[in-house]
């Protein structure tokens, strides 16, 4: 790792890549300070002496554990492969990637072309074995404190539900109420669509095409919008309000279909 030395001229000929990535929609949304310091990275690559810099944010609102696709970091890659990059910088270790795949394979593409990671501690040179090991003892960090993290939120989690204070997700036609816990929609339209949904299917037995049939058939039934209990109200079926009502583990034991005694 070195701060000092000067980037060689053929690594400066090439482009410099800036990868800002933050993991949930929430994070975009209110944590603009660290979207803030991801950015400020392009001054950093032209002061190292880069002057052609890409900004790579395709991948905001993205996990990086590995299960979920990230397009930015693909064009990242095929980048190296291209011999397009010279340097890729990154806030940390973590904004790259939280899983050993995806990172010892970018640290394996930087070797092969001579590419430099940067980020706030330093330049690194995956070809030299000392850089290699630190840059492998961060890609394993960041990919432990992952695993920490979601063993805190999963021991968070148990412990409210043994207090009896976990809430999680209802469908549209219920809602938590403080003194009761679970309970259905205060307003009683959304009552009553939500009473003749589930009366349908005791008729039908199957949230099949003739179960949408029927409640097209039923003009007058409207749930709010999904995304925002809003004001904004449109037809059940419109929405696929329906099927987030008949099929939510919510109800599992209590209706089953039709020949089919409930659990």
């Amino acid at each position: 790792m070195t701060n000092a030395d000067p980037l060689p001229t053929t690594v400066l000929s090439r482009k410099a890549v800036v990868y800002v990535r933050q993991s949930t929609q929430t994070q975009v949304q209110v944590h603009l300070e660290s979207q803030r310091r991801q950015y400020d990275l392009v001054d950093e690559a032209r002061r190292h002496g880069f002057r052609d810099v890409e900004v790579i944010d395709d991948d905001l609102g993205r996990s990086a554990s590995g299960i979920v696709a990230r397009p930015g970091f693909e064009k990242l890659v095929a980048g190296f492969c291209a011999g397009e990059v010279g340097a890729v910088l990154c806030f940390d270790a973590s904004r790259l990637a939280r899983n050993g795949r995806d990172w010892h394979h970018l640290l394996e593409l930087c070797g092969l072309v001579d590419a430099r990671v940067i980020d706030l501690d330093g330049i690194y040179n995956p070809c030299r074995p000392n850089d290699r090991l630190l840059l492998g003892m961060k890609g394993s960090i960041s990919e432990f404190e992952l695993g920490v993290l979601r063993s805190r939120m999963l021991d968070a989690a148990r412990s409210k539900a043994r207090r009896g204070e976990l809430r999680i997700s209802v469908p549209i036609g219920f809602v938590w109420h403080r003194e009761i816990g679970l309970g259905l929609d205060p307003d009683c339209r959304v009552q009553e669509v939500t009473r003749g949904i589930f009366q349908r299917f005791r008729e039908l037995g199957n949230p099949s095409y003739g179960f949408e049939a029927r409640i097209r058939s039923c003009n007058g039934w409207i749930y709010p919008n999904e995304s925002a209990r809003s004001d904004v109200w449109r037809h059940a079926c419109s929405t696929g309000s329906w099927r987030t009502s008949v099929n939510s583990t919510i109800f599992v034991g209590f209706f089953a279909p039709a020949g089919k005694p409930g659990c």
